[in-house]
């Protein structure tokens, strides 16, 4: 989720040789678009940047530190990665996230009535586990029922990529522009999937799990979640006491390990705003909000001094650090006012509209209207 993976980030299908029978669920959804999640790998393992250049010194360094750093045999990382491929449908998946459509043409893409109704069907479905989690972490039932029907329609579509070979290709071939003024940040992306991939390896030994078997999506995220390896291993929870944290086929381990992510990476405040529509007058100004990270560094004061207001009362303290977004949508822009929820979603995938449509989607299954 654990994405710019660096939203889901982001977790996979599922085929470890422990894994338990699967539980009954809900129909699914038509698969939607896999989007590279925007996650950070944990802060005791950064990923080094640039990479190493030339795939046989590279993938001999790699196995060397990745033997090194979590005790694993260098023949066994050998052993997989001489069976990894390179593949080039991986590399111009990852050249085209749906991320960079216009949010006009992003939100059909997941607000539909056959997702909205999928949605309420696995909400009352899962009912107990999902307030159990909203009990426990402060995370609504319906944001959590949302992430899995962006990420994965309801569990219908967990990826088709090994993961292996996902995060191989990335690793070692990460897509270059040729343009000068984006080495760094594409060495740093090449970097953080070396990275991933190593701590697949580590994900493989702590749970079990044949990694080989392993599928999902284009950038290695896994499960009915999509997490990267080290998202499952920092944030997943066993939800159900089995003594085992399954995000492939345990929907109480999935469902707790959503919530978990966002209380914990996220800071998910329980009760909290994530979005209101705003007003702009005719006094405004365009307002600058460059990038995707979403910095909160406004008020509704600041706002309003700015001529922007909520459309609708927002019952939040006067201080409450918030910020305005701008949407491209099918009638002109659309101005929101974000708040911290917001940005916990976006640390799951790092763009403004995967995040605003997590949003209205869970609105919808909710019962709450016409989120858009």
């Amino acid at each position: 989720m654990i994405r710019r993976a660096l939203p889901c980030g982001i977790v996979l299908a599922l085929v470890a040789c422990a894994a338990p029978s699967p539980k009954p669920a809900t129909a699914a959804m038509p698969s939607p678009v896999q989007t590279p999640p925007d996650a950070s790998p944990p802060p005791t393992a950064p990923p080094q940047a640039p990479p190493i250049r030339g795939l046989d010194a590279a993938r001999a360094e790699f196995v060397r530190t990745t033997a090194q750093r979590f005790g694993i045999p260098a023949s066994e990382i050998e052993a997989v990665l001489a069976r990894a491929q390179i593949r080039d449908s991986i590399v111009k998946a990852m050249s085209r996230p749906a991320e960079a459509k216009p949010w006009r043409d992003y939100r059909p893409i997941f607000i539909q009535q056959s997702r909205i109704d999928s949605g309420r069907a696995f909400l009352a479905a899962n009912r107990p586990s999902l307030q159990r989690a909203e009990r426990q972490y402060g995370v609504p039932a319906e944001i959590i029922t949302a992430i899995l029907g962006v990420e994965t329609g309801y569990g219908a579509n967990k990826g088709s990529y090994p993961v292996v070979d996902a995060l191989y290709t990335l690793a070692f071939a990460y897509p270059r522009s040729g343009d000068p003024a984006r080495v760094a940040y594409e060495d740093k992306r090449e970097a953080f999937f070396r990275d991933e991939l190593a701590q697949l390896f580590a994900l493989g030994k702590e749970e079990h799990l044949d990694i080989t078997t392993l599928k999902g999506s284009y950038a290695g995220a896994m499960g009915w979640g999509q997490f990267m390896p080290s998202s499952y291993r920092q944030y997943a929870v066993d939800g159900d006491g089995d003594g085992r944290r399954d995000l492939f086929n345990d929907l109480d381990d999935v469902i707790a390990s959503v919530a978990n992510y966002f209380a914990q990476k996220g800071q998910w405040q329980r009760g909290g705003s994530v979005m209101v529509r705003a007003v702009r007058g005719p006094a405004a100004q365009d307002f600058v909000n460059p990038g995707n990270a979403v910095t909160l560094d406004q008020t509704l004061a600041s706002l309003a001094a700015l001529d922007y207001r909520p459309a609708s009362p927002v019952p939040v303290a006067a201080n409450t650090p918030l910020t305005l977004i701008t949407l491209d949508g099918a009638a002109g822009p659309e101005y929101w006012i974000v708040f911290n929820d917001f940005k916990a979603i976006t640390t799951y995938n790092i763009s403004r509209h995967y995040a605003t449509a997590v949003y209205q989607l869970s609105e919808l299954i909710a019962g709450r209207g016409d989120a858009g």
